[in-house]
């Protein structure tokens, strides 16, 4: 789910870490989703007042979220929890300490598969670029990557999972699936304050 939030002017703002204060309207993390709400006023009525949705709302949350999964990976590699390329991703795996393999949505299949096919059952995830893996590295393009275990691990996953609904040709293995029951927009009474 996305967090968006009203400021006191009334614009809507997308809160991807979910910390800003005020009351919270929560969608369904998805393009279509997010372009048919603001469509249809859909944020007005779970506000219940007059609600300004600054244009492009699903590109700038879509630029929002992989700006805080490059983060993300940023920390884990400075944490020494990720390895990038192939051989290392491949080194990573053997020895057990990769939970999530990330690979490039611009890559080659065949890394992609023999790496895979390595990992197991390890989730996996195709969302980011080679150039938006390559920015977390300090490279220009990083086509596979492996990232350890731990909280930071399940935070980028999460994160993965929510980008990969703003891009069409993003993929994701993760085992388990993050989509609510119903997409619709959450609000009102029954969620005053978060």
């Amino acid at each position: 789910m996305l967090r968006f939030i009203l400021a006191p002017d009334g614009v809507l703002v997308p809160d991807v870490a979910a910390r800003l204060p005020g009351r919270g309207l929560r969608l369904t993390a998805r393009r279509d989703i997010v372009d048919r709400a603001v469509a249809k006023r859909a944020f007005a009525r779970a506000a219940r007042q007059p609600v300004a949705a600054p244009p492009g709302l699903a590109d700038r949350v879509e630029a929002l979220l992989a700006q805080r999964c490059c983060d993300a990976l940023g920390f884990a590699r400075r944490a020494g929890l990720a390895a990038a390329g192939f051989d290392r991703v491949g080194e990573a795996v053997r020895r057990g300490k990769a939970a999530l393999l990330l690979f490039a949505v611009d890559g080659a299949e065949a890394g992609r598969r023999k790496l895979g096919a390595a990992g197991g059952d390890l989730p996996s995830a195709s969302v980011l670029t080679a150039a938006e893996l390559g920015s977390a590295f300090g490279r220009e393009r990083i086509v596979h990557a492996a990232i350890g275990g731990g909280p930071l691990c399940d935070r980028l996953r999460l994160d993965l999972m929510r980008l990969a609904g703003f891009r069409a040709d993003a993929t994701m293995d993760c085992g388990f699936d993050l989509a609510p029951a119903r997409p619709a927009l959450q609000g009102g009474k029954s969620e005053a304050h978060d």
